[in-house]
């Protein structure tokens, strides 16, 4: 076919292998044998620019045809696992960065880089700056030791955008990397790399798995950052097992239609909740009166089950934890991205370090899952009983 095929399609045939078999057989394997010295002499030469089995930590069958169906859906000329998607953020700062050089932070990222950040980054004397998650401070505050510029867009608990073309013209030209945390996006729904980003980083864990049984990181740059990232990922050990590598690739199968329901399911679920009078706004750029609507109609192809519940002035966040245990088809996990509905409480004041939430109320974050949004919302209008003193 001359036409170019749309994502979904993709999806269903990307990373697949040429030998007959629909899905990429699970290769368990450690060590690769070689008839000659010569082709094992070959082989640890050439690994350094191709990629090759040659040992299982640098990958099987299993892990290649993952990584070639994420270079697919990201659009990128690489790709790298991790057990975590915390592993992966940790292993990108550490492999562009050295002691002496500057990263500006978003205020709006994962909280577990806040840590990495304060009690590891300043300690290896990388300075970390944070700055705002819409990114309107940025040009005032990259120095000449400024290395990297790290986004979240969408920011993890209440989604904030930022123009990420603009922002990656700006660290272009101060000849800094741009890498983004494209987990809410998924790959699907927002594409950093097409958008000038360097590296794009996702929590495989979540949507790519989808089913909440697996745990993993991924990166996908640009072939002109991938040696340093090549690099640091086999010297720190960082890698996967084939059959973790198998369980997201079977996940990525049913990515379109999974978040196509996500989101439909979300988007009735939130006009719901903007009808109670419980609620004073329903965070989710998707949603027409949302600060960030106007970015994620440019840049964004859709929404998932992500949404953040600001209550009323006055509901205190003891009261929203009475209705967080009264919940029954949602469950209390800090994760996403599966099939099931989950809710937690987030903590705005702790989450940003910028952004002052100290007048704002409090919030509740929800991933709709795939049950019946109409069980869902009644699961939710028995909560907000609860939240009455």
């Amino acid at each position: 076919m001359s036409k170019p095929l749309k994502p979904a399609t993709t999806l269903l045939r990307a990373g697949r292998p040429h030998n007959g078999w629909i899905n990429t057989p699970v290769t368990r394997a450690s060590t690769y044998v070689f008839d000659t010295v010569q082709a094992w002499r070959d082989t640890r030469e050439q690994r350094e620019t191709q990629r090759l089995v040659s040992y299982g930590a640098r990958g099987t069958e299993s892990t290649h045809a993952l990584e070639d169906a994420l270079i697919a859906l990201e659009g990128g000329d690489r790709a790298q696992l991790y057990p975590t998607g915390q592993a992966a953020i940790v292993t990108v700062l550490l492999a562009y960065l050295k002691p002496g050089d500057h990263v500006l932070m978003t205020d709006a990222v994962y909280e577990p880089v806040r840590r990495f950040c304060s009690e590891h980054l300043s300690r290896l004397g990388i300075e970390y700056e944070y700055y705002l998650p819409d990114g309107s401070d940025l040009a005032a505050r990259i120095r000449p030791q400024t290395r990297m510029i790290y986004a979240e867009c969408p920011g993890s608990l209440v989604y904030e955008m930022m123009d990420l073309p603009a922002v990656a013209e700006l660290a272009h030209r101060h000849d800094c990397i741009l890498a983004v945390d494209n987990t809410w996006g998924a790959g699907l729904l927002y594409r950093p790399l097409e958008l000038g980003a360097d590296l794009s980083v996702i929590a495989a864990t979540k949507y790519l798995g989808g089913h909440a049984d697996v745990m993993m990181g991924a990166v996908v740059c640009k072939a002109g950052v991938w040696p340093a990232l090549q690099r640091a990922s086999i010297d720190f050990g960082q890698t996967v097992g084939a059959d973790d590598a198998y369980l997201v690739l079977r996940g990525i199968r049913s990515l379109a239609p999974r978040l196509r329901q996500h989101q439909d399911n979300a988007l009735r679920v939130a006009a719901w909740l903007q009808q109670q009078a419980e609620v004073a706004a329903v965070l989710c750029p998707a949603l027409p009166g949302d600060p960030n609507h106007a970015l994620w109609l440019r840049d964004c192809h859709g929404t998932n089950g992500l949404l953040s519940v600001e209550f009323a002035a006055g509901i205190s966040p003891a009261a929203t934890e009475r209705m967080v245990d009264a919940l029954a088809l949602f469950g209390l996990g800090a994760s996403w991205g599966g099939f099931e509905s989950l809710v937690v409480p987030a903590n705005m004041l702790r989450a940003r370090t910028l952004t002052d939430w100290s007048g704002r109320g409090a919030i509740l974050r929800l991933h709709i899952g795939l049950e019946d949004p109409e069980d869902l919302i009644a699961d939710l209008a028995q909560g907000l009983q609860h939240l009455q003193d």
